[in-house]
């Protein structure tokens, strides 16, 4: 005798059982029944192309496009960084000054756009800063100028180096300055900056261990070189001194060229792009 009980129980079983496509009997797996079901609802959404898909796949390019833009935005140019001057009012000084020395015009960028306050202090920051490659033992010389005849080679003839003396001359423009127009030298308007700038080069104000005369010409002459110099040092940012004097830069060869006799503007080229880096 069979009861009703029992024959429930033997339908569950056959229905707990399946065959697989070899005919053979499979034991029923709940765990993986669960797991088919559900990435079945997935697949049948994206890889059958239905509008899940399209939807998750356009939300993942936009979301991917979005994240891009945002860290190009947010890009740094880690070879701007202060690394000589740790005092900002020194540095804020230091640009104003190049500024005025190269200032921006109809004809290009100017000397802060191209950079050259951080190339600057990068010179600064190494052997040149500290006269590393130079004699430097006394006796030690310092003249007094006739205007235009200041140059770099009177600053290394100080006892100071060049990195002392381009703080004692920058802090020195800034005290002038809060002196006659009691306002930081950055904060002064173009005028004023020009005023203390020409009896600098006039050497007309006083320094310790050098001329100011000299310090304006060390520092006319870093202004030129961080506007001019290939930007592996850190200025001419873009390149952009080079194409004001349609200077070609590094390049590899001029086989191409050298036979023409009319002149050839070239797009220049930085010695990173000429090492292949």
């Amino acid at each position: 005798m069979t009861d009703k009980h029992s024959d429930d129980n033997d339908k569950d079983k056959k229905d707990e059982s399946s065959n697989d496509i070899t005919g053979e009997k499979q034991d029923f797996d709940p765990d993986r029944r669960r797991f088919l079901k559900n990435t079945g609802m997935v697949a049948g959404g994206v890889i059958g192309g239905s509008l899940l898909g399209g939807l998750l796949t356009n939300q993942f390019s936009k979301d991917h496009q979005t994240q891009n833009q945002s860290a190009k935005e947010k890009a740094v140019n880690y070879q701007q960084a202060r690394q000589f001057f740790h005092r900002l009012d020194d540095f804020v000084v230091l640009e104003a000054a190049v500024e005025r020395i190269y200032p921006k015009d109809d004809h290009g960028p100017g000397a802060i756009e191209l950079g050259v306050p951080y190339f600057i202090d990068s010179q600064l920051s190494g052997r040149w800063g500290i006269n590393g490659d130079d004699y430097r033992n006394a006796p030690f010389k310092t003249t007094k100028h006739k205007k235009g005849l200041g140059s770099t080679a009177q600053a290394d003839q100080s006892m100071l180096d060049r990195g002392q003396i381009f703080l004692q001359g920058l802090r020195k423009m800034n005290q002038e300055s809060q002196k006659r127009f009691k306002t930081s030298y950055d904060k002064a308007d173009e005028k004023q900056q020009i005023e203390i700038l020409q009896d600098f080069e006039d050497g007309k104000i006083p320094m310790n261990g050098i001329n100011s005369q000299d310090f304006f010409a060390l520092l006319r002459q870093s202004t030129l070189e961080g506007a001019y110099s290939d930007p592996l040092y850190g200025g001419n940012k873009n390149m952009m001194g080079w194409e004001m004097k349609d200077f070609p830069g590094s390049q590899p060869s001029y086989t191409n060229i050298i036979s023409k006799e009319e002149f050839v503007k070239i797009k220049p080229m930085s010695l990173t792009q000429y090492q292949g880096h």
